[in-house]
């Protein structure tokens, strides 16, 4: 028997009673991660299989699906965005079951938002997809534009959530070494920062910056290689949420004395360097230049 500590998270372990056999391998690993997350965020944990559900589903469709949408697959934008999402809803979930128990009602609730607003807006992708147009920045008929109003009212929601989120952590210690403490804190906070770049998308109405959507991009991702792309900067301040955390975990494991220190040394490096890209992206510039 062996007693697991998932990313120095022996309070939400503890709280799911993760004590199990066989958990070595890999596959036990997971499958005990996967039953400490429904334990401690049933609501988060389920939203993410929905995302799992949508992901295969957007590749089993890729391969004999060839309309294109701004330049790529129809089903690539569904795809990226049910990964994005369940990587978001699995990681939040894991983050705020560190919280003490006086913060787990507004866990609760903040949950039960992010859950939704996350479902609404993969259901609104997968239903532009399916008729072949865009779910971003789209106005060509009234329904295009009422989807994306629904998204966009979704969107702050979820905002509105994480600024909850981002007080909760800071006003109640989560449980951990300070290392991994400060990671998830700092790791909140520039996931808001990237949320809120994606304000400027919707202000220009688009995500490329000197060209119109849709022209040459990196394979896979879109990512202009002609112009300025915005997406660049969100995407990499979205991530924090799991950057971040890591960070200061292996720090504690690793050099527990300069830990907190070097934790908010990585933050601020990573803040740099999406503040960087996003500067680059209003100028014009592409990540990677192809001509």
């Amino acid at each position: 028997m062996a007693t697991l500590d998932f990313s120095l998270k022996s309070g939400a372990a503890a709280a799911a009673g993760s004590t199990v056999a066989g958990a070595a391998s890999p596959a036990g690993y997971a499958a005990t991660w996967l039953r400490v997350l429904h334990r401690v965020n049933p609501v988060l944990a389920w939203a993410g299989w929905l995302h799992v559900a949508l992901l295969l589903l957007a590749l089993a469709l890729l391969p004999f699906d060839h309309r294109l949408v701004t330049g790529l697959p129809v089903w690539i934008k569904p795809a990226k965005f049910a990964l994005s999402g369940l990587l978001y809803l699995w990681t939040l979930a894991w983050l705020l079951a560190d919280l003490p128990a006086v913060a787990q009602r507004s866990v609760r609730r903040i949950s039960g938002g992010v859950a939704l607003s996350m479902v609404v807006e993969m259901v609104c992708i997968t239903t532009q997809a399916a008729r072949g147009t865009s779910s971003h920045f789209n106005g060509a008929t009234a329904l295009d534009g009422a989807l994306f109003s629904v998204m966009g009212v979704f969107i702050v929601l979820n905002t509105v959530l994480t600024v909850w989120a981002v007080y909760l952590v800071w006003r109640h210690r989560p449980h951990g070494p300070a290392g991994y403490v400060w990671g998830v804190r700092l790791g909140l906070l520039l996931f808001l920062l990237g949320s809120l770049l994606g304000g400027m998308m919707i202000h220009l109405n688009q995500h490329t910056v000197g060209a119109p959507d849709g022209g040459p991009g990196l394979p896979g991702l879109g990512w202009s290689t002609r112009a300025g792309d915005l997406r660049i900067a969100h995407f990499l301040g979205l991530h924090s949420l799991q950057a971040l955390p890591l960070l200061g975990w292996w720090l504690s494991r690793h050099l527990p004395r300069r830990a907190a220190l070097l934790t908010w040394l990585g933050a601020a490096t990573y803040a740099g360097l999406v503040v960087l890209l996003f500067a680059l992206a209003l100028q014009g510039v592409p990540l990677l230049a192809v001509r």
